[in-house]
């Protein structure tokens, strides 16, 4: 299916709909084709790992546990003495 620009912007839930059933959007700027929307695979969406490190963090032997990272970083900003 395509869409234009201007059918993105009013028509979002209907186009959202539209690939939530399976089907590929094609959304053209100028009668150019600009973007696709595409749905989400089951396997990419368990992908997603809350807190985890990603891209240069990732491989970080110092940075284990992200939320202890954090205030360690932190640490002293706040306290008052």
């Amino acid at each position: 299916m395509q869409a234009t620009a201007k059918d993105l912007r009013f028509y979002t839930k209907e186009l959202l709909a539209t690939v939530g059933r399976g089907e590929e959007v094609i959304i053209t700027f100028r009668g150019k084709p600009c973007a696709k929307l595409i749905p989400i695979k089951e396997e990419e969406s368990d992908a997603i790992q809350p807190n985890g490190l990603f891209g240069m963090w990732k491989d970080n032997a110092e940075v284990e546990d992200v939320n202890k990272y954090m205030r360690a970083i932190r640490k002293g900003r706040f306290d008052v003495d």
